[in-house]
């Protein structure tokens, strides 16, 4: 079996790593980063706190240089979905491609250039602390399913759920994942941006009545838009919040992750999606608004 992991960030490597611990599965990895790709051919990829450096896997900055594969994981940042799937149209020719990215929208944009797509969606967090290494930062759960436009076979979904709860990423294989997907959705687009704009962790944000009451009416929006669409949440997003605050307590969100950088946010693909499905449903999402516009008058500062 011949996966690839297309984008080896935090998510990317944290998938790649479990993945490669099989020794049926051969895994290959994409990324745009030279000295991530050669730390990972020239040394391994170590899971920090988890396990020792695991060698084996193929790095490649050039899609061209990667051999057709039966899966793909794509987890790159929204904002790099084309192009990450323009240059690995030839490897995933005849392969089911599962996201496992941030927001809404992904799926459609990798549809249009694999032959069957997978949703996905993964509440297990971490950080690359140096070319070649990942931390788990919190793990968790991951939920995978057919995308119903342009669907992967069920059985395929079972195989690369079988892989990943194998290689130690407990992952449940739906008919419908639409749920999961936005109830992280919506616990990313509650929490992320308030991070992002307040610099404080998640641990933190719950502390304050301010940025807690601003949670709970970014959350309150989402769950308005989910229900006007027919979706069913699988757990209430802000339950996993205050459960997140307590055991990832130091964990900083990916977007103010990327505003310490002074890196584009998935600003768009997470409150900006919520915005426009909720415009398209008549659902009032004033907050969600509000906070994307001041994330994206952030960005434009930085100019």
């Amino acid at each position: 079996m011949r996966i690839c992991v297309v984008g080896c960030g935090a998510i990317g490597s944290l998938f790649a790593a479990h993945l490669a611990a099989l020794a049926d599965v051969d895994v290959w990895v994409l990324d745009v980063s030279e000295a991530q790709v050669r730390a990972i051919n020239d040394g391994g990829l170590e899971c920090s706190g988890v396990s020792a450096a695991i060698h084996g896997i193929q790095a490649r900055c050039d899609g061209a240089q990667v051999p057709p594969c039966q899966f793909g994981i794509v987890a790159t940042k929204s904002l790099h979905t084309d192009a990450a799937l323009a240059a690995t149209a030839g490897v995933f020719a005849d392969a089911a491609v599962c996201s496992v990215q941030n927001g809404v929208g992904n799926e459609e944009i990798i549809a249009r250039y694999v032959p069957r797509v997978i949703r996905g969606t993964t509440i297990v967090a971490g950080h690359v602390p140096a070319p070649g290494v990942v931390h788990l930062d919190a793990p968790g759960d991951t939920w995978i399913g057919p995308f119903e436009p342009q669907p992967a076979r069920m059985d395929e979904v079972g195989e690369l759920a079988g892989l990943l709860n194998r290689g130690g990423l407990p992952t449940t294989a739906l008919e419908d994942a639409r749920g999961a997907q936005w109830t992280k959705l919506i616990f990313n687009s509650a929490t992320s941006p308030v991070a992002a704009l307040t610099g404080l962790t998640m641990g933190q944000l719950g502390e304050a009545a301010g940025t807690r009451e601003l949670i709970a009416g970014l959350a309150a929006e989402g769950c308005a838009v989910a229900r006007a669409l027919g979706i069913t949440l699988d757990d209430d997003p802000l339950a996993l919040i205050e459960e997140a605050a307590t055991h990832a307590y130091g964990h900083r969100p990916s977007m103010l992750q990327d505003v310490l950088a002074r890196r584009p946010t998935e600003i768009g693909v997470l409150n900006g999606g919520i915005v426009a499905r909720g415009r398209e449903a008549g659902v009032p999402v004033s907050l969600n608004q509000a906070v994307t516009a001041l994330v994206n008058g952030l960005e434009r500062s930085w100019a």
